[in-house]
């Protein structure tokens, strides 16, 4: 902690997050240390990051029977193509515990561009080949198959229809959901970024219809087992 504040040249962060849990490590050991930079003046909260909904209730449970801080967040994959943790897995124990999700890669590691023979942009979370587990990502089947190029090619209909891009729509989309708190963007440039945040005016037009739409074209709406509830 101490050495990446000093590479970012701050006396502190807003929050820091936990990516993953550890076999090797129990969670009330994270919970405690992630409570010791906190109260140290480190960071202001903490949040976890691809974290099961199972883990992040153990971690608020150990917080709570030894005084400590709970987790304020989870950080998790959220896109058109990517639902069932956020809008099944995670509201119901959020709504008992009090976190937020803040969701990344909203365009699908670059699938959900409209750009459908370039592949991913250079720099983009999907081309940086130390990321193994994003690369392990981009070699499966997600928007690549041609049952998903229709629904990326509908969807762009759509968006030009609503006087956007590709990109706009499914940023606009991911916030729209009542699940979502925050979305995190990548930018190549102060142009690209500035586009993106073009998104903000595209919610107003996702209407309940325009919703349907939607739905209809990505027929993927995730539902609960019965075992689930």
């Amino acid at each position: 902690m101490d050495a990446s504040l000093q590479r970012l040249q701050m006396d502190y962060v807003d929050i820091v997050y936990i990516n993953r849990t550890d076999s090797m490590c129990p969670i009330e050991e994270v919970v405690r240390a992630c409570t010791h930079a906190i109260n140290h003046g480190k960071a202001m909260y903490w949040g976890t990051s691809r974290w099961t909904a199972m883990e992040i209730m153990e971690a608020y449970t150990v917080a709570r029977q030894c005084h400590l801080i709970p987790p304020s967040a989870e950080q998790t994959e959220y896109h058109m193509f990517q639902r069932e943790k956020v809008e099944i897995h995670l509201p119901e124990l959020f709504h008992k515990i009090g976190t937020g999700t803040i969701t990344w890669s909203p365009q699908a590691f670059g699938l959900l561009t409209g750009k459908f023979d370039e592949g991913v942009q250079l720099l983009s979370r999907g081309s940086l080949k130390s990321l193994s587990a994003l690369q392990d990502r981009m070699n499966t089947d997600d928007g690549r198959n041609p049952k998903d190029q229709l629904k990326m090619r509908d969807l762009t209909h759509l968006a030009d229809k609503l006087g956007c891009s590709i990109t706009q729509l499914t940023i606009a989309w991911c916030l729209k959901s009542e699940q979502v708190q925050c979305v995190l963007l990548g930018a190549l440039s102060v142009d690209h970024l500035y586009d993106q945040l073009q998104a903000l005016q595209i919610i107003p037009k996702l209407t309940t219809n325009i919703s349907n739409e939607i739905e209809k074209i990505l027929d993927n709406k995730p539902t609960r087992h019965p075992l689930q509830r």
